[in-house]
């Protein structure tokens, strides 16, 4: 446990006893819904006095400890310094229902907002993300903090060209190495690792069972598979969200021995190691006079990765290895930012299809305006 980690833990239990009740309408006039999950909503507000705009984040008591209301308000306040961290606003209370807290609002969506599917984004500007992406979670990281939630719904804009973005949403973080239990679920963004839980999905939905009993109960423990929480989750889920982002797709349905694309590809990452077991895709094919022999020495790209160029192909077999130990870091990422990812027929096919959608995306907001009355 590191320093900060055990700080956060004490910031809990001090702001516990001084946290109030307070009347929302009497204090924050409330604008519009932002978002909104299973953790609860998150409401845009401007403080009445001094007429600040914040995100009220509302948390149902009924559903919602304390403590993790606390955890997740006190490492927003004291520990997300990161620009690229969406940070509390030292305002915290209670109302008879919810728990809430302040925080910085982004007023220009999320990055889901963004992403046009089956296109994606541009790819400088897809870079920029990439970029304050990886300094905030080396930031989490440095503190000992795994986000463990890294998707576009997770990514707020500052502004609408993506030069300014915020990564929110921490109540997932947990401090690295904590054991916790092993979930897989059927998504590109869940870890090959977890797919050692798959099929124990008893032992998490068993609190409907009608078969209660403390035998059942001890039966259904021992079908949970724990894992130490470690950044290479991190890792795995912003390769996702960079593919998804300059794509507008994800690279294979589920993370899954029996998906067909995510197979391709771990077998074109096996290929691909070098002498070293380390990844060697970062180079030009060697020119040679016998073609037979310079196909054979190339390893065969995954279909999916095919219209990147060896400097991306890199960067994902970085970020996206199947085995944990080797994922590297999304500070060793930056190194490869700068370069050309997309091959020249494939960028240019995208940047005519981004036109398409412009079109047809400012079309439909006219058409949306009309049915609203709106000239």
């Amino acid at each position: 446990m590191t320093a900060a980690t055990k700080l956060l833990d004490e910031m809990c239990h001090l702001s516990a006893q001084s946290l109030t009740a307070l009347d929302t309408s009497e204090h924050f006039k409330l604008l519009k819904l932002l978002g909104e999950g299973s953790y609860g909503k998150v409401m845009l507000a401007v403080h009445k006095k001094r007429g600040t705009p914040m995100a009220l984040k509302f948390f149902p008591r009924e559903s919602t400890s304390l403590f993790s209301f606390l955890r997740e308000y006190n490492l927003s306040l004291a520990f997300c310094t990161h620009p690229s961290l969406t940070r509390a606003l030292g305002i915290a209370y209670f109302t008879p229902s919810h728990y809430i807290f302040a925080q910085q609002a982004s007023l220009f969506g999320d990055l889901y907002d963004v992403i046009v599917p089956e296109v994606g984004m541009e790819e400088d500007c897809c870079q920029r993300v990439v970029s304050q992406l990886c300094g905030a979670l080396s930031h989490l990281h440095a503190l000992g903090f795994v986000h463990r939630d890294v998707k576009p719904e997770n990514v707020f804009l500052c502004d609408s060209a993506c030069r300014w973005v915020k990564l929110g949403d921490f109540g997932m973080v947990k401090a690295k190495g904590t054991r916790v239990p092993e979930v897989w679920y059927s998504s590109p963004y869940c870890t090959p690792e977890a797919e050692v839980a798959r099929g124990n999905e008893d032992s998490w939905s068993s609190m409907n069972d009608q078969r209660d009993g403390a035998k059942d109960d001890e039966e259904k423990e021992k079908k949970r598979v724990w894992a130490s929480v470690e950044p290479s989750t991190d890792s795995w889920a912003l390769g996702v969200l960079t593919y998804a982002m300059i794509t507008g797709s994800h690279p294979w349905a589920e993370t899954a021995s029996d998906c067909r694309s995510y197979l391709k590809y771990q077998e074109w990452c096996d290929r691909a190691k070098g002498p070293s077991d380390e990844l060697d895709v970062w180079t030009e094919p060697q020119k040679t006079s016998d073609p037979n022999k310079a196909q054979k020495d190339q390893t065969p790209t995954a279909p999916q990765f095919t219209c990147f160029t060896p400097l991306a192909c890199c960067f994902f077999q970085s970020l996206l290895n199947p085995r944990a130990q080797h994922r590297g870091r999304p500070e060793d990422a930056l190194s490869y930012l700068g370069g050309d990812w997309m091959v020249e027929k494939e960028r240019a096919r995208l940047e005519e299809e981004r036109k398409k959608s412009s079109g047809k995306g400012a079309v439909r907001r006219m058409k949306e305006m009309e049915g609203r009355g709106e000239r």
